[in-house]
């Protein structure tokens, strides 16, 4: 399956012409669109919710390429995700869950995107992005916004009852750590509704949004209890063309068709060996093409922002204890250096497979940092695939 010729082919007439040759764009760099974000309540009207005994209801954001004036305008804050702090409840349970006041958060929050700005012209794949078990929507900013720096829009919704805190109609919901098995039923079909949501606006519901969104590319990431998501959503919704689990939990199942771009963190002190075991069995199991990067001094939270909510928020960011090792003392990979690897990789992945993006493929399948992780990848059975070092095609940057 090689759908990326025609693109490849266009370009290399472009350098004739041009009498001059680039390099394929750098993953381990910001992409080259400015982003926005904006939250958006969807109401499922065909489920009813026990957490608000009313219609299914799932505050989203949305992240995406955004036109070059946003470049000029403020960033957004932590707190404009907490609706502004138009809810004191939902702010005073921030500040108790974390031991931190809104504002301390807010003047050292770094993120990319400006609220509300306008969407670039376009047609860009879809991206779904589910938080972990007692997560939140904007748990992992830094993988959102770099992702849509490159070209796509990331949806990524409260899973409302397993999100840490959400509002729904100005009421809090709080996470309700006794439900876990009606979670994993909610979650996937929260994703599937979400991707519902977004291809309506892209036939012009939410017309900011109009023409913009590719209904055939469609790809689901996720963070612990939201790595499980990505795998089970792939069970029931055959429009997901790719899935990014970050440190999974997984059950039984196996991934027959869909490919894979998986992240374990070795010394993650929440799913532990056990856990980790089971997520490598799953990645073995898996049949589609498949590819597996394991951070040696990274911990469950590594792949989040509570970094910038607690420095010494702990399992992946300050310090610890190892999992590998009882008893012995860790220093957490720097956050800075598991987001290039966690980006760089996914910004690659994506490419490849719901662009076409071929020249993706020679960083890809090559461990690119191994003083920092161990790498695996192993195709489709039946599948051959070029080596790195025999691609030769140059091509352009969006």
């Amino acid at each position: 399956m090689n759908f990326c010729r025609p693109a490849v082919f266009i370009y290399l007439l472009v350098l004739v012409t041009q009498g001059r040759a680039e390099a394929p764009p750098d993953p381990t760099k910001l992409g080259p669109f400015p982003v926005g974000v904006t939250t958006v309540v969807l109401v499922d009207h065909s489920r009813q919710d026990e957490a608000t005994n009313g219609p299914r209801t799932i505050p989203t954001e949305i992240w995406y390429p955004a036109t070059d004036d946003a470049k000029d305008l403020p960033k957004n804050r932590m707190s404009d995700f907490l609706f502004s702090g138009q809810v004191p409840s939902l702010l005073l349970a921030v500040k108790t869950g974390f031991k931190v006041k809104i504002e301390e958060i807010d003047a050292r929050y770094k993120n990319l995107a400006v609220r509300d700005a306008r969407v670039r012209q376009g047609k860009f794949p879809l991206i779904v992005f589910s938080h972990g078990n007692g997560g939140m929507r904007f748990q992992s900013t830094f993988w959102c916004d770099y992702i849509a720096s490159h070209g796509y829009i990331v949806a990524s919704c409260d899973h409302t009852g397993n999100s840490a805190a959400t509002v729904v109609n100005n009421k809090i919901v709080i996470h309700n750590s006794k439900a876990r098995e009606k979670h994993a039923a909610d979650r996937p079909k929260d994703v599937s509704f979400v991707i519902d949501t977004m291809l309506r606006y892209g036939k012009g519901e939410d017309s900011r949004f109009a023409g913009k969104i590719d209904s055939k590319q469609i790809a689901v990431a996720g963070h612990s209890f939201g790595g499980y998501t990505a795998g089970a959503v792939i069970n029931s919704d055959k429009r997901v063309k790719a899935i990014i689990p970050m440190t999974p939990v997984f059950g039984p199942g196996v991934n027959e068709e869909v490919p894979m771009l998986l992240f374990q963190a070795a010394e993650d002190a929440t799913i532990g060996n056990e856990g980790n075991a089971r997520a490598r069995k799953y990645f073995d199991d898996a049949k589609a093409d498949k590819y597996f990067v394991l951070i040696k001094d990274a911990g469950h939270f590594s792949f989040s922002d509570m970094g910038q909510f607690r420095p010494d928020f702990g399992d992946g960011i300050g310090k610890g204890k190892r999992v590998t090792q009882p008893d012995a003392d860790i220093d957490y990979l720097a956050l800075d250096k598991v987001f290039e690897i966690t980006n760089s990789y996914s910004t690659a992945f994506l490419g490849l497979y719901l662009k076409g993006e071929d020249f993706y493929r020679a960083y890809l399948e090559k461990n690119q940092f191994p003083a920092e992780i161990d790498f695996a990848f192993t195709p489709a059975a039946g599948k051959t695939t070029a080596k790195p070092e025999e691609k030769k095609e140059a091509v352009a940057t969006p």
